[in-house]
């Protein structure tokens, strides 16, 4: 079963991607992904797989994407 914790970093980039993000660019070891009408970009650092847990939660924040639908990806 698949939780917050142990999400990858590869993992995270494929949902980004399938939510219509894009990188936009890195910087110092951070990635920063937007989409046209987000009112702030995702922002992760790229050294530490998997994710923390409130980083995920963070950026689910800013996406407008509740837990369970981002759970629900990963179980299709």
């Amino acid at each position: 079963m698949k939780k917050l914790s142990n999400i990858t970093l590869d993992e995270f980039r494929t949902f980004l991607k399938a939510k219509g993000l894009t990188m936009q660019r890195t910087n110092g070891g951070h990635e920063m992904w937007s989409c046209e009408g987000m009112p702030r970009p995702v922002v992760f650092q790229t050294h530490i797989d998997p994710l923390p847990e409130f980083v995920v939660k963070n950026n689910l924040m800013a996406i407008g994407v509740s837990r369970k639908e981002f759970l629900d990806f990963f179980e299709a």
